[in-house]
């Protein structure tokens, strides 16, 4: 799920709709951009941005346009498009007026960002009506150098003001879609990727007498410090806490308090800072397996199958449980650790990935575009895409049921999974969305990030001091990104 095999850069791969889904909306492997403005940031320290534009007159599509044009980088959102097409057919009794052609690249070596900002930039019939961005470079497409492009939502004819109260939309989302020069909502997901941690209920009953989500939330957390006392009892009983330093990255690198640009400069916020002790403490210690995140190991801990010690759990939305680990632990109970994990709240909240929403501000179909977009992002009701993603229903019964955007959805939806023993997911992720905030995101995170964590790498291996760790992230991203760094 999280790595697509290398494809070769091209500018279109136009895909049939029959394609089934592959993509989870999460985050891709880190690559290097090779940008030069100064990146936007959500909020302003952590305010709530809110769309304060004036509506929009109603809006008309061009009678003489055929072709919606989507570019995506999975097939995810062109297969809610089969569900739209069905529904539109259902509901006016005639098929979907526009020739839906689709563009699927993949963000593999970064091929999909630049064939994309071609096709905004040449504009014209081909031009892109609708496009999607993960959460790796969102900021670029919604606050940074090509949020120009994006249409604000109310322009598409989207009553966004009562639409968002009544889908209690998560508000990092908001926060990420939202694009600070003329403070205009231009993007939204459909996926709720607040993180919480997912644990074996086997183990924690062994150390702590119980596997209740309630009172595991309290062994853990809140902060670092109860999770590192959580680690040591763990390690007395001859267990790990997780596999390996890059699943407490994840929490870390979307839970500081600031970006790692302030102003033009780069800045390490003391939370991240103290990712390179984390990382030292868990590696000195033997609090982990020392496994790197997406590779055999990492996945072997996941049913019991690594050569280290059996691992308390991982941090993650409910996508990691979904398309992640449900190919790794088993199929039924009794099956590897099927069944035997639980999810609670986090020490520290995080969101973890998301796919976002887009639509060129010079597409000639704007209320067609607007009506899709809104099915996907802002429609509560039982036949919005939500609902269905959320019960598992887009294409019949018994479906991946996954997080959504939408709190009112989640309240409404069945959140249970047989892999978490019964239990309600939604019970957890709802709020999870709640804690999450976007304020420490700028548009180069997916390759500051990954500068960040190889050199915390060489310092918890003992290669460089901690001094020399950061002297050199620093070197790094001096001498890729046109920032000034102290």
């Amino acid at each position: 799920m999280k790595r697509i095999l290398a494809l070769v850069l091209t500018l279109a791969m136009v895909f049939t709709l029959a394609l089934g889904f592959t993509g989870c909306g999460k985050e891709e492997q880190p690559s290097a951009p090779g940008g030069t403005s100064a990146p936007a940031q959500p909020g302003d320290n952590g305010s709530k941005p809110q769309d304060t534009s004036t509506p929009a007159p109603s809006v008309s599509d061009d009678p003489n346009v055929k072709v919606l044009n989507l570019w995506s980088f999975t097939d995810e959102v062109p297969k809610m498009m089969d569900k739209y097409k069905e529904l539109y057919k259902e509901k006016n009794g005639k098929d979907f007026p526009y020739e839906v052609k689709v563009t699927i690249i993949a963000t593999t070596d970064g091929a999909y960002q630049p064939a994309l900002d071609q096709a905004l930039a040449g504009g014209g019939a081909d031009a892109p009506d609708v496009y999607c961005a993960e959460s790796a470079f969102v900021l670029k497409y919604t606050q940074g150098d090509a949020s120009s492009y994006a249409a604000a939502y109310k322009d598409l004819g989207i009553d966004v003001d009562n639409l968002l109260k009544e889908a209690e939309i998560a508000q990092y989302t908001v926060e990420i879609g939202t694009r600070p020069s003329d403070n205009k909502l231009v993007g939204l997901g459909y996926q709720a990727t607040g993180g919480a941690f997912i644990y074996r209920r086997s183990i924690a009953k062994d150390v702590w007498g119980t596997d209740d989500p309630a009172v595991i939330k309290t062994k853990i957390g809140p902060g670092w410090d109860k999770f590192f006392e959580a680690a040591e009892t763990l390690k007395q009983k001859g267990y790990a806490i997780i596999s390996g330093d890059g699943d407490m990255f994840v929490v870390v690198r979307n839970s500081s308090e600031k970006p790692w640009i302030v102003d033009g400069k780069l800045y390490i916020d003391p939370a991240r800072e103290a990712f390179l002790d984390y990382s030292k403490k868990l590696k000195d210690n033997g609090y982990h397996n020392d496994t790197t995140d997406w590779t055999d190991a990492w996945y072997a801990d996941m049913k019991d199958a690594g050569a280290g010690k059996k691992v308390l759990g991982y941090f993650g939305p409910a996508w990691l449980i979904n398309y992640v680990m449900a190919g790794q632990v088993g199929s039924e109970v009794g099956e590897g650790t099927f069944g035997d994990w639980a999810v609670c709240e986090p020490p520290v909240g995080f969101f973890w990935g998301g796919t976002w929403i887009l639509a060129n501000k010079d597409t000639k179909i704007p209320k067609t575009v607007g009506e899709f977009i809104q099915w996907i992002t802002l429609d509560s009701s039982e036949t919005g895409l939500q609902y269905y993603w959320a019960n598992g229903t887009l294409f019949g019964p018994g479906g991946t049921k996954d997080t959504v955007a939408s709190g009112t959805v989640m309240k409404k939806s069945d959140g249970t999974l047989p892999l978490l023993g019964g239990q309600n997911m939604f019970d957890v992720f709802v709020p999870a969305g709640e804690f999450a905030s976007a304020k420490a995101m700028t548009q180069y995170d997916e390759s500051i990030n990954s500068w960040f964590r190889q050199q915390v790498t060489e310092y918890a291996n003992g290669n460089k001091s901690r001094e020399q760790a950061i002297a050199d992230f620093k070197q790094q991203v001096a001498d890729n990104l046109d920032i000034i760094v102290d």
